[in-house]
C-alpha cells in the first residue's frame, strides 16, 4: 500500500505520529491536567470510544503507507491503558515502522517495564520536574515523591531500556532543580531534556514571563559544565544536544517558544478517540474513527488521511505572540498527547 512520500504545504514529510492511548492519568500536573480542572469527578472517554488495539494497527499500517517511520505512545497516561505490550507488539509488526517509543510519569513502571521490553519497546521518555520531594509533590498534584520515579528509572534501566528524562521548566517554580537534574542524571549515563514551558491547551496558566529559555538554561549549566554541542541524528531532530566534556551524558533542549522548529517539524498525533492533528497546538482534528468505524476500505482512509496531510499549514510556535496563545482554543496535552 506504499505510496509516493507524503509532503505538506512548507514540503514537510510525514515521519513520527503520536498516538494518545488514553485520556486518563494518575498525576494532576499543573502545566498539563491541574486538578482544578481535572478533579475527581472529570468526565474521561467512556471506553468504547477509545480506539481498539485493532484499529490502531490498522491505522499505523495506513500511516506507514504515507511515511511514518517512528511511533511513539502518549497519554494522558499510557500505562494506565491495559494490555499495552500487545499494542507493542502490533504495531512493531507493521511493515515500515522502524521505532516505538512510550512517554509515561513513571509511576507504573515497575508493574509494566519487563513485559514492556519482551514485547519490543526499547525507549521511554519519563516526566519528571524537580528532585526535591515537597516540590515534586506539588508540582504533580498528587504527593508522590521523586524517589519513587527515580526507583522506577532505576529499574528499566536495569532492564536495558534506553531511557531520556524530560523536564519542564517554569520561571519562578523549579529553576533551582536545572543544576541538581542535570548531576543526578549526568552520573546515571541518562539524558536529561530541558523543555520550555509552552502554552498547550487553555488550563496551565502560560504566558512568556513564565518561560525560562534554552539560553537561560544553558547558561546556567556551563557556569558549572563544559558542553559541547552535538549533530543532529536526523532531518526534523526536535532537541537539541550537548554533551558533557569527556563524557558520553548528554543534555537537550526543546524550544518551542524561544527557538521554533516548525520549518523541519514531521510530526503528527492522533488522540487517543482517533482524531488526527496535525500540530501539537491544533484547535482541531480530523475524525478518522469514524471513517474506520463506516466502513472505509484501506486505499480510501490513506487517501483522505494523506488530503490532511498535504493541506496541512501550521506553524503555530513560529507565530505565537501572547494574543494568540491567550485567544486561541487550543486542545488539551492530555488528550492530544505531548
Amino acid at each position: 500500500m506504499a505510496v509516493k512520500p507524503i509532503q505538506d504545504r512548507f514540503e514537510r514529510p510525514i515521519r513520527d505520529l503520536r498516538i494518545s492511548v488514553t485520556d486518563r492519568c494518575n498525576f494532576r500536573c499543573s502545566y498539563c491536567m491541574p486538578k482544578e480542572v481535572f478533579g475527581d469527578d472529570y468526565a474521561f472517554l467512556p471506553k468504547q470510544e477509545l480506539l481498539t488495539f485493532e484499529e490502531i494497527h490498522r491505522l499505523t499500517t495506513v500511516f506507514a503507507a504515507m511515511g511514518v517511520k517512528k511511533i511513539r505512545l502518549t497519554g494522558g497516561e499510557p500505562l494506565m491503558r491495559r494490555g499495552l505490550p500487545d499494542l507493542v507488539k502490533s504495531i512493531l509488526s507493521v511493515d515500515g515502522i522502524e521505532d516505538i517509543g512510550l512517554t509515561t510519569n513513571g509511576l507504573l513502571l515497575g508493574a509494566h517495564a519487563e513485559n514492556l521490553y519482551a514485547a519490543g519497546l526499547r525507549r521511554l521518555n519519563i516526566s519528571l520536574d524537580a528532585l526535591t520531594p515537597e516540590l515534586f509533590g506539588e508540582l504533580n498534584g498528587r504527593g508522590v515523591k521523586p524517589d519513587l520515579i527515580l526507583k522506577q528509572i532505576d529499574f528499566a534501566q536495569q532492564i536495558g531500556f534506553d531511557i531520556k528524562v524530560n523536564m519542564v521548566v517554569q520561571k519562578g517554580v523549579n529553576e533551582s532543580e536545572i543544576l541538581p537534574m542535570a548531576a543526578y542524571f549526568k552520573e546515571r549515563g541518562i539524558t536529561l531534556r530541558f523543555i520550555e514551558f509552552m502554552d498547550v491547551g487553555n488550563d496551565n496558566g502560560w504566558s512568556f514571563k513564565k518561560v525560562v529559555t534554552k539560553k537561560e538554561i544553558l547558561e546556567k549549566l556551563q557556569a558549572v559544565y563544559d558542553l559541547e554541542p552535538v549533530e543532529e541524528d536526523y532531518y526534523g531532530e526536535v532537541a537539541k544536544r550537548y554533551r558533557f566534556a569527556g563524557s558520553e551524558s548528554q543534555v537537550g533542549f526543546i524550544t518551542s517558544v524561544s527557538e521554533s522548529f516548525c520549518s523541519t517539524c514531521t510530526r503528527a498525533r492522533l488522540s487517543s478517540d482517533g482524531k488526527f492533528y496535525t500540530c501539537l497546538f491544533a484547535d482541531s482534528g480530523f475524525d478518522i474513527r469514524e471513517l474506520v468505524r463506516d466502513g472505509l476500505d484501506d486505499a480510501e482512509l490513506l487517501r483522505q488521511i494523506s488530503a490532511v496531510w498535504q493541506r496541512r499549514d501550521d506553524r503555530y510556535s513560529d507565530e505565537r505572540t501572547e494574543l494568540t496563545a491567550k485567544n486561541r482554543n487550543k486542545i488539551g496535552m492530555s488528550y492530544i498527547g505531548g
